[in-house]
This record gives C-alpha cells, structure tokens and sequence, in this order.
C-alpha cells in the first residue's frame, strides 16, 4: 500500500459513505440482523458479504424472498426507520475523513456517491459535521441503480461537470470498486475490514491505501 497525492490531474473527487466516510458498515449489520429477527429470520455470514455495499431496495428483495414473500417496500421501510434511529443516535468518522474532505473543500470538486437514500446520508453526514463539505449527493438508491452498476458514478460526475477521467472516486467494497471503474474514474481502494483488500485489487482499484490518512493534499 502507498500514498495517494491530490489534487494533481483531479478535478473531482466521489465518496462512498457507509464504511468509508462513515464506520457506519457495523449499524447496517444490526439493522439487517433486527429486521430479520423480528420477522422470525438470522443474518448469516453470507447476507454481511452480500449486502456489502449494495443498495438498499436490493436488500429490501432479496430478503423479501426470505421472508415469505412479505412486501419488498414493507422492508425497505423498515430498515430506513431503524438506520434513521442508528445515525441519529451518531456513525462515527473513519481515521482520517474529516481531515481529507476539509483539505480538499476549495480544491477540487467534491461529491458522494453511495448505495444509500439521499436522506439518510444527509441526515449521516450532517451528524458527522461534513455535510457542508460536499457539492452534490448521487444515490444509487435513489437512482434505482445500486452498485456495481456505475450510474452513481457518472451522475455524480456529471452533477460535479466534471469527465470521469479527471475524477477520483473512493471505495471501500468491491461492488462499488466495479461501479467506479465501469464509470471510468481512477478507483482508491480502502478496505475497511480485514482481508478484504485483495477483493478491491480484484475489482479493479488503481490504487489501495490503509486509510483516508493516507492520502496527502498538496498545499493544504
């Protein structure tokens, strides 16, 4: 692993958010255990692998099949209300990102790309104080595209107007590794649990770093 200098050739930069920004990858989990338990179901290891990164309508259907074939909106609902619950009550930062995207405001372009309804990533990021920070909000949710599908990537890059080539996104899954790279933006791996590294490298990051603190802003 290796530092990444910015901004350079970048004129934009796309973060994910949960798992990334967030260490908010833990809450999803227990959401997802609750829900099922609730309704007489567990989460097993398969379902944490699976929902890494994916969208939430996604979840909402596939879990729909587990449940009896109970109403996939019914789900999603009830998984907004207990993640709304969740990152009210605080998603804490990873090392490092608040620093990165506060050097970065005024230098290039900044944006989030992620699986998450609008809402709740504004209601996250606001509770993180990093709201502010950012131009533009594309949700893969909201778009009906969730990842490895790249529309998140390319709307988001074309809200901040700015070509893919010349934009940078971070990831943290390897769903939204094949997203970015599909979309054709340089992809900065930067796993957030263990072992999970080599998944990223095989999904296509350019680059994989141990954390947002790796990353060195020139001028800053």
């Amino acid at each position: 692993m290796t530092a990444l200098v910015l901004p350079r050739r970048f004129r934009a930069v796309l973060f994910d958010m949960d798992g990334l920004l967030l260490d908010s990858e833990p809450l999803w989990i227990e959401a997802e255990a609750e829900l099922l338990e609730r309704h007489g179901d567990r989460l097993t290891e398969a379902d944490r692998e699976a929902s890494h990164g994916r969208a939430l309508p996604d979840s909402a259907r596939a879990y729909s099949k587990r449940l009896g074939g109970m109403d996939a909106a019914l789900i999603e609902a009830e998984l907004l209300d207990l993640m709304r619950a969740k990152y009210l009550a605080g998603a804490p930062l990873h090392r490092g990102a608040a620093e990165l995207v506060q050097a970065l405001v005024g230098r290039v372009r900044l944006g989030v790309a992620t699986s998450t309804t609008t809402p709740l990533v504004e209601l996250a990021l606001r509770g993180a104080g990093l709201l502010d920070a950012f131009e533009i909000v594309a949700s893969g949710s909201d778009l009906g595209a969730g990842k490895p599908d790249p529309t998140v990537f390319i709307e988001g890059c074309r809200l901040l107007s700015t070509d893919p080539e010349h934009a940078v996104a971070f990831e943290d899954s390897p769903v939204g590794v094949q997203a970015a790279r599909a979309a054709g933006m340089f992809v900065v791996g930067v796993p957030d649990r263990p072992g999970v590294g080599p998944a990223l490298i095989s999904a296509g990051a350019d680059l994989l770093i141990d954390s947002l603190e790796d990353v060195v802003v020139e001028g800053a």
